[in-house]
């Protein structure tokens, strides 16, 4: 049975985060849906941050009623403030988080989980400056700590730093999602270096 993956797209998120991660994902046959933050069952198309206009798949209450394998949120501005806005994607954050199931965001995006308080005693990455801990209060911020690295790994949680690490996050969540095979044969279908 092929994994399912649910990535919100809000207005302003980032295009090379959101579009390289479904695509790859896609190519290694697992079953992305991406769901726009609409209330009700109408779909509306979603600007990305540099003016690319997605429909995406459904709407993010459609999708709370389906269970999914891994939560990927994308990075940008404002779309990553438009998603820590939406109260369904923090409640969504902590269902996979208390089942322990794989959560990962990219470049702004790791400000949602900090504002979730899923970074407190972890190590993530994120986009030089977006996740400020001065702005954060001790609770959320106890014992993190970001790291200068492309893409991080602690327990369930998965963060990368931005635009030009979003193949390796790709590759990386692939392997969590199939293994590490399946995402080297995407790295080469692609051109790219295998995973470490």
């Amino acid at each position: 049975m092929n994994k399912k993956v649910l990535i919100p797209l809000a207005e302003g998120f980032e295009e090379l985060e959101a579009i390289t991660v479904i695509d790859l994902l896609r190519r290694a046959e697992i079953q992305v849906t991406t769901a726009s933050l609409d209330s009700g069952s109408q779909v509306s198309p979603v600007t990305a941050s540099r003016g690319t206009i997605i429909l995406p798949d459904i709407t993010l209450d459609d999708a709370l009623s389906e269970s999914f394998d891994m939560f990927i949120l994308p990075g940008g501005l404002p779309g990553a403030d438009n998603l820590n806005e939406d109260q369904r994607v923090h409640d969504i954050l902590a269902k996979m988080n208390k089942s322990k199931q794989t959560i990962a965001a990219i470049c702004a995006a790791p400000k949602v989980l900090m504002n979730a308080n899923l970074l407190s005693d972890k190590t993530y990455t994120c986009y030089p400056g977006s996740v400020n801990v001065e702005n954060y209060d001790q609770v959320k911020t106890k014992g993190s700590l970001r790291i200068d690295k492309n893409v991080t790994l602690c327990d369930n949680i998965v963060t990368s730093k931005g635009p030009g690490t979003a193949i390796e996050f790709a590759l990386t969540l692939i392997s969590l999602l199939i293994d590490k095979d399946t995402a080297n044969k995407i790295a080469d279908a692609v051109l790219h270096p295998h995973l470490d």
